[in-house]
């Protein structure tokens, strides 16, 4: 088993636990379009005890996954849980018959999540539970007061330990920390998508994560010349280049990239641990600017 110390980018604190800045999100478990089982169940159980058995500490799910899915197989393949693996979800949407995302904020709505993020995972406490706003097309500005005071009661009463916030704006973070606090935001952020800049920055100066998704473009992978200029001179794809730009932008980033692949899985951490030039990083940052 290799340590979480020898993961590319080290260990960072979230909340009261020591996790791998370098984590896998669990999201390509689950079959096209994150609905249903996937084609082949052998092989999404071996990614995840892979995982684990890589060091990886931190892994990111949701019961809207499949739905069901993704949090089934994590207890199939990995239950009783190491004490050392940190378990994160999140809540505010279900899935319909089309495989559109509904919104589910109402609290009796995330009340019943929680309770099937507990059943499914197969614990009494969740560790870390993401409240997810905006919709697919991303933040949306608004009050989050009523959905997050919901797991702030839900915390209250042991259900949840740690809470985040997904799909949010600057402005719906500064409202949250006033609630209650917080241990990480989850947006989407990447080489080309960098309007959470300053956002990365005042997070890190106050010891909370940002937890980028789509850190390799989502549905539609990053491309850019300047990024394969990179990758041809340091003979390594552009993918592997854009998580160690991640890894180098802050140290309060931790990366959840997905796959399907216990190959893959290791070429996203082998790739991660790349060694960029001030150079390299200079003609990078052009990419989102």
């Amino acid at each position: 088993m290799i340590t979480p110390s020898a993961l590319p980018g080290g260990t960072w604190t979230l909340g009261d636990s020591t996790v791998t800045r370098f984590g896998y999100g669990a999201m390509q478990l689950a079959g096209p379009g994150v609905m249903g089982p996937p084609a082949d169940r052998d092989g999404a159980l071996a990614v995840l005890r892979e995982a684990v058995s890589l060091g990886i500490t931190h892994i990111d799910t949701s019961d809207a996954y499949g739905p069901r899915i993704t949090n089934e197989l994590i207890r199939e393949a990995l239950h009783p849980y190491p004490s050392s693996l940190f378990i994160a979800t999140k809540v505010g949407a279900t899935r319909d018959a089309q495989g559109g995302w509904p919104v589910a904020r109402r609290p009796e709505d995330l009340r019943k999540q929680v309770h099937e993020n507990l059943d499914s995972l197969g614990v009494q406490t969740l560790d870390l539970v993401n409240m997810r706003m905006g919709d697919a097309q991303g933040p949306r500005p608004g009050s989050i007061a009523e959905a997050f005071e919901t797991l702030v009661d839900l915390q209250r009463e042991g259900l949840i330990r740690h809470i985040g916030v997904s799909n949010v704006t600057a402005e719906q973070v500064v409202e949250a920390r006033g609630i209650a606090p917080i241990v990480c935001v989850q947006n989407m952020y990447n080489l080309a998508h960098r309007h959470d800049d300053d956002l990365v920055d005042q997070l890190a100066a106050d010891g909370i994560a940002y937890v980028p998704f789509f850190p390799l473009g989502g549905f539609t992978p990053l491309q850019s010349r300047a990024l394969s200029q990179v990758a041809s001179r340091l003979e390594a794809t552009p993918m592997s280049v854009a998580l160690t730009w991640l890894m180098r932008r802050s140290p309060n980033i931790l990366l959840i990239p997905g796959t399907s692949s216990t190959a893959h899985l290791r070429e996203n951490i082998a790739g991660a641990g790349l060694s960029l030039s001030d150079e390299d990083v200079a003609e990078l940052d052009s990419i989102g600017h």
